[in-house]
């Protein structure tokens, strides 16, 4: 695939998420790893979709009472790589705001993200994920 194709289907799947019809974890192949860098709660390596969905991704999201939405800063691609600088903000269960930034090293494959480093706040998160219970 090339660095343009790439970037574009990240793209698309940034819309998507911002529209709430999908989203960049669509694009993981099942044997991806993601690595949360850091210090945050859940940092860590995920060994496959299946693993990084259910540990990280269901209960962040079931901590909230709207959807998470991604505001792309830029994005950027080199070789097999798409970088996605991007802000996230949704409602908290609680009635408070989630608001982060994130920068998200994707490696591509036929189409699939087959590896993911993401750095965001830790500090804004371990807050959040201590202070909510998920519903």
């Amino acid at each position: 695939m090339s660095e343009k194709t790439n970037k574009q289907l990240v793209a698309e799947a940034f819309d998507a998420w911002a529209a709430g019809t999908g989203g960049v974890f669509d694009l993981l192949a099942e044997d991806a790893d993601w690595t949360i860098v850091g210090n945050s709660v859940a940092s860590g390596t995920y060994p496959t979709r299946e693993a990084f969905i259910s540990t990280v991704i269901a209960p962040f999201n079931a901590r909230m009472s709207s959807p998470l939405v991604p505001s792309v800063r830029a994005l950027y691609a080199d070789g097999d790589t798409v970088v996605a600088l991007f802000d996230a903000s949704a409602t908290v269960r609680d009635g408070s705001r989630y608001d982060n930034t994130y920068a998200w090293f994707l490696t591509m494959r036929d189409q699939r993200i087959v590896r993911a480093v993401a750095f965001f706040d830790s500090v804004e998160f371990n807050d959040f994920w201590a202070r909510v219970q998920p519903a």
